[in-house]
């Protein structure tokens, strides 16, 4: 099936809501989109300097010292046990996997490619690009016949939502029952916020408590774009379901789809080190502690939002009105619809600002709320 004609990117549309906030005197607080703003640490930056004397191709499937990094990130990190460098694979950042995965599993006409309700819409592109239909769906129990991928997203963009161990282990059995694959997103994955998820380590679907030890036809995709800063870098990974990275591996060898070889050197520094991701989570802790309250002050409910990147808040009118009320505050954020049609009255708030763009959001929205 030749690929058909795509929708228009969701995001050019805020372009006019962009250029009045812009008019704000005290300037444009852009939330709309989660890419990050503090620097890139160091060490990280030292190693890929480092790498730079790089003359033969890189190597698709990652070279050792990173396949060993991962391995170990996924224990220490996300008590996943188990995992050989055989279980896992580098890719160019995140989104290009999503995007494609449905293809390179072969996927078309007549396949359903499960997203959830509040879904980052590259799921469902990455579906319409194979030719296969893409459902939003959270209830296992409503997955058709016909289901061949499942995306899960733990914890969720835009929603903050975090799925128990209990609800992956019940997503994972129903995609067996189906015979479908089962891809979990898990990006925000270090981000977590509220009870339990300040104190505990979030969930992979790769858990021993979730899968045991059969990783059959399930795999988890982590970028470092949020916790090291390393968006521009476009430094990610898949691990889990060797047969399906195998075939990943093999569809990748043939496109040339190789992550280069310095930036494979920084990301085995970045996943060794804690430390700056620590240091990250509390910038991000303390920024959602300035703007949460604030636009709870201004009339704005937090739906979710227990972990992640990004607050979800309604003031229980159209998404798109709230946008404009937000863009004459000078604040620039993403309307609920791009998400997919079931929050019309919801917008997503990013944490990816400076302090001093976040307080300055704060200081308007906590005006608005003196005022009503």
């Amino acid at each position: 099936m030749a690929l058909g004609e795509l929708p228009d990117y969701p995001w050019d549309q805020l372009a006019p809501f962009a250029a009045r906030a812009r008019e704000h005197v005290d300037g444009l607080v852009d939330l709309s989109i989660g890419s990050p703003v503090d620097p890139t640490p160091d060490l990280i930056r030292n190693a890929l300097a480092a790498a730079t004397d790089a003359h033969a191709y890189p190597q698709t499937v990652g070279t050792p010292a990173l396949r060993e990094a991962v391995v170990e990130w996924f224990e220490r990190r996300r008590g996943v046990t188990g995992l050989t460098v055989d279980h896992v694979l580098p890719t160019i950042g995140s989104k290009e996997l999503v995007a494609f995965l449905p293809f390179m599993l072969g996927l078309g006409e007549g396949d359903a490619v499960v997203h959830p309700r509040a879904a980052y819409p590259t799921y469902a592109i990455g579906a319409a690009m194979a030719g296969a239909q893409a459902i939003a769906s959270d209830d296992p129990a409503e997955w058709p016949a016909n289901t061949r991928l499942v995306w899960l997203n733990s914890p969720g963009n835009p929603d903050g939502r975090v799925l128990s161990v209990d609800e992956l282990r019940a997503a994972v059995t129903r995609a067996r029952e189906l015979g479908a694959i089962v891809a979990s997103d898990e990006c925000y994955a270090e981000l977590g916020w509220d009870a339990p998820w300040d104190a505990e380590r979030i969930p992979s679907v790769l858990d021993p408590r979730v899968i045991g030890d059969d990783r059959h036809d399930v795999i988890a995709v982590y970028s470092l774009s949020k916790q090291s800063n390393l968006a521009g870098y476009r430094a990610a990974f898949v691990a889990g379901c060797r047969t399906v990275l195998g075939r990943l591996l093999t569809v990748r060898k043939h496109a040339g789809l190789m992550l280069p070889a310095p930036l494979q050197a920084a990301m085995v520094v970045a996943l060794g080190d804690d430390g700056h991701v620590q240091l990250q989570r509390e910038r991000y802790r303390a920024r959602r502690a300035v703007l949460k309250p604030a636009l709870e002050s201004a009339a704005f409910r937090i739906d979710r939002s227990e972990a992640g990147l990004y607050l979800w808040a309604t003031e229980g009118r159209d998404a798109w009105e709230s946008i404009g009320r937000l863009a004459d505050l000078g604040i620039l954020a993403g309307p609920g619809v791009f998400y997919g049609d079931f929050h019309p009255r919801h917008v997503r708030l990013s944490l990816t600002a400076t302090d001093e763009r976040i307080a300055a959001a704060a200081t308007r929205l906590r005006a608005v709320g003196d005022s009503l």
